[in-house]
């Protein structure tokens, strides 16, 4: 049995500390990055594709709305929030 010494033992030098953060990384197999990197690749241009797709079908009703918001500020949004998922499925490819 561990005396009570040994359950509160302190960290003296910093080589532990870098040794256990060494030992406590994480990283995925093949499958799993390539299955998420396809997965916000593919929904970044998926919402490209029906985003725009919607977009052509309404310009008309957006038009001819009250909004300040016309095509070019929509069809920003659209093409930001695509391009942020595909740049994470980017991202999550590489790293």
């Amino acid at each position: 049995m561990a005396s009570p010494s040994d359950n509160n033992r302190t960290w003296d030098t910093p080589s532990d500390a870098k040794r256990l953060l060494a030992e406590d990384q994480y990283d995925d197999c093949l499958g799993c990055r390539v299955t998420g990197s396809a997965a916000f690749i593919g929904l970044g241009v998926y919402s490209y594709y029906t985003g725009m797709t919607n977009l052509r079908k309404q310009e008309k009703t957006v038009m001819q709305s009250a909004t300040k918001y016309k095509m070019g500020s929509r069809r920003l949004g659209i093409a930001t929030i695509s391009a942020t998922l595909v740049g994470m499925g980017i991202y999550r490819a590489l790293n």
